[in-house]
């Protein structure tokens, strides 16, 4: 999940940092709840930072701190003991501070006089904001953006810049009884004795010289605001999940709330709701994230990959642009909203990436096995065969029946598949392929396009078309296999480079193959070996590339970590294929991996055998949350489950082999087509409570190559 033009070394996260996060906005501040200006905290809207410092001195001190939290996504708590007038050590004055994010930022702030005296106090909130893009914070280039004004009113702040490009931003900050200058905001206040006070600051954001629909006030309840209502409304949707083994319920109710926290949503349509990559600095549309991780959270919503599809579909490109790299029918890499992304970007969509097509139309043939609505499917299936036009006049540059990829131009990403990072695709030896590239994963999505668009078309009676994919993805398969398997080695090459070598080193990415069906059943006994051996599995997860191979690094980006995402789409596909115990050892040892991390897995952690650290390495710079290795867990309980609906079909399968450490697995209030079903399993037995009438309880796993998508 590399950002445009892999800006990583700004890092995701600042040590002790709190972070709170609504729809596309965030904030990252200090474990006091203060915002220091010159790094990369700060509160963002719509990929601009319209706080960069707010800090808060009583009687010309900061607070010390005592203890932060988060009680829920978009919210955090401080709490901290003040400095008294006269500057006594045991101070009675208790600072609680609860912040709240979504459109613009809420800061309550409530001052409790414990002594039996009242308390002069002199409250100071020092507020600024540089307004800058988000692209510039990260990427270390921050500052006042030219032709910034600011002007202090009677009742509030202003500070607003005009780009040269037409747009402005600015923010307002305000609160009731404050006096305002341009450092920030005052209160001279004198606290009774055993009483408190209390204050509401509030900072609105300006775009084009308008405030956000909805914004923050101080007389409205928080319990109205919209990042409540959705956070009430996502609790009540998603299931209700109990396991013996009191960690697993933990690291799954939390992958439950990270993914419910991860939503974004569009103006035009607040009832659709789309995964957003990860907090702090991927809280936007990715094409290839959003897509897996929504492919993943199935369990937990459906909803979520319908309302990806359709956002997507949106931005689906309809020209050819060297700059963006927009071309028709291609889906996007990532969207953008702030005033100088389309510096960046080439535009404020940029789509250069392989992968998200084919996956835009494997995961509607998947949502089409869930019971998906046939209205929706119907919507979006003019954009799946815009998608694979894309595949297959723009994907495949030389003809050759491969999709690759080669940016065209001198800012885009050099590398296009997930591994995206400057270094991440290269030979055994360690030299770097050059490209144009071929990626083997990128190959098997567009197997499985191939087969999700075929059985689509058989749905609805398209017999003609049916027969076209269904032709396409049986060719794909068989030049796979010839041109990508490696037979000296016992696994399939990484990618082909600009002259069609194989490209030999031996990754996780060829789990990716096995996850969609496109390994042929003689190759699959040595892959599986190959990706269990103590080259790849640290006892954690699945090694991104073995331990063995010349560019091996276990704190590297892409060359020797584990991500959670990529091990759980490796412990699939080796389900699939009926590797039974090995895909339980890799999805026991990734929920072993999140308890010691709270509960939550990182974007990655580092590739050290688990023989070496008593627990898993952290990786400095990972996004946490972020939305596919939310999903990762729900995705492990799927596959132990083995839990498998074909609304096409008319069958559920559920076929459970839960490690005897879980106990007894319960989960209800499942959406299933337009069901809510109960979900009850102890090692190998299950059983489901209120299916919907047209399906068909079997107790036995799915075909491990049935024809039909995904696994």
């Amino acid at each position: 999940m590399t950002a445009w033009n892999a800006d990583t070394e700004a890092g995701a996260s600042e040590l002790g940092a709190v972070t709170v996060v609504e729809g596309s906005s965030f904030c990252i501040s200090s474990h006091t709840g203060d915002v220091h200006a010159g790094g990369s905290q700060g509160a963002y809207y719509q990929d601009t930072r319209i706080v960069s410092r707010w800090v808060l001195c009583i009687n010309g001190e900061p607070r010390e701190p005592l203890v932060a939290r988060n009680p829920t996504a978009f919210q955090a708590e401080y709490v901290g003991r003040a400095c008294t007038e006269d500057g006594r050590f045991e101070s009675p004055l208790l600072v609680q501070h609860q912040r709240s994010i979504g459109s613009g930022l809420r800061d309550d702030i409530t001052i409790r006089n414990y002594s039996s005296e009242p308390s002069n106090c002199t409250i100071e909130v020092i507020l600024d904001a540089d307004l800058a893009d988000l692209f510039d914070v990260k990427g270390g280039r921050a500052g006042h953006v030219d032709g910034t004004l600011k002007t202090a009113h009677e009742d509030r702040l202003y500070i607003e810049s005009r780009h040269s490009n037409g747009q402005q931003r600015g923010v307002s900050f305000h609160a009731e009884g404050a006096k305002v200058t341009e450092e920030g905001l005052t209160f001279n206040v004198t606290i009774p004795a055993r009483t408190d006070w209390t204050a509401t600051v509030i900072a609105l954001p300006i775009t084009n010289g308008k405030e956000p629909e909805n914004p923050f006030t101080a007389a409205t309840p928080l319990s109205h605001s919209v990042g409540a209502q959705r956070h009430e409304q996502w609790e009540e949707h998603v299931p209700r999940i109990s396991v013996t083994d009191i960690n697993v319920t933990g690291v799954l109710e939390k992958s439950q709330r990270d993914l419910g926290s991860l939503r974004i949503f569009d103006a035009k349509h607040p009832d659709r709701a789309a995964v957003a990559a990860g907090a702090p600095w991927f809280m936007a549309l990715f094409g290839r994230d959003s897509l897996l991780a929504s492919y993943m959270s199935l369990m937990v919503d459906p909803s979520l990959a319908a309302g990806t599809l359709q956002t997507l579909a949106g931005l689906q490109g309809t020209k050819v642009d060297i700059d963006s790299e927009e071309e028709p029918g291609r889906i996007p890499h990532e969207v953008r909203l702030g005033v100088t992304a389309g510096h960046s970007l080439g535009g404020t969509a940029y789509f250069g990436t392989a992968d998200a097509t084919p996956l835009f139309v494997s995961t509607l043939g998947e949502l089409s096995r869930w019971g998906l609505g046939s209205d929706i499917i119907e919507s979006l299936l003019p954009h799946a065969d815009r998608a694979i036009e894309w595949m297959e006049k723009y994907g495949d540059r030389d003809g050759d029946g491969f999709i690759e990829y080669q940016r065209p131009n001198p800012h885009g990403l050099i590398n296009q598949g997930w591994k995206d990072s400057w270094d991440g695709i290269n030979f055994a030896d360690g030299t770097m392929a050059e490209a144009p590239i071929a990626l083997c994963e990128v190959q098997a999505y567009a197997y499985a396009a191939y087969v999700g668009r075929s059985l689509l078309a058989r749905a609805a009676g398209d017999t003609a078309v049916e027969r076209r994919c269904a032709d396409r993805a049986e060719a794909l398969k068989e030049a796979f296999n010839k041109t990508f398997w490696l037979p000296d080695k016992g696994y399939y090459a990484l990618a082909l480079d600009r002259d069609k070598k194989p490209v030999d080193s031996c990754t996780s990415n060829m789990g990716h193959c096995l996850w969609v069906g496109i390994v042929d059943e003689d190759k699959a006994p040595l892959v599986a070996e190959r990706l269990m051996s103590p080259e790849m599995f640290t006892g954690w997860g699945i090694r991104t590339l073995a331990s063995d191979m010349g560019a091996y690094n276990p704190v590297s980006y892409h060359n020797g970590s584990v991500w959670p995402h990529d091990t759980a789409i490796v412990a699939t596909g080796l389900m699939r294929y009926g590797f039974v115990e090995e895909a339980s050892r890799v999805a026991s040892g990734l929920f072993d991996a999140a308890k010691h991390f709270g509960g939550r897995l990182p974007e990655l952690f580092c590739g050290f055998d688990r023989s070496d650290f008593p627990e898993p390495v952290p990786y400095p710079t990972a996004c946490s949350p972020q939305a596919w290795a939310a999903a990762a867990p729900v995705q492990l309980a799927r596959i132990l489950l083995r839990f498998d609906p074909d609304f096409t079909r008319d069958v559920l399968h559920l076929a459970p082999i839960l490690p005897a450490s879980f106990g007894t697995f319960s989960a209800d209030n499942v959406l299933l087509g337009d069901s809510r079903i109960t979900i009850e399993a102890a090692g190998p037995t299950g059983s489901v409570a209120g299916l919907p009438e047209n399906l068909r309880l079997r107790n036995d796993p799915r075909p491990p190559l049935a024809g039909d998508l995904f696994g």
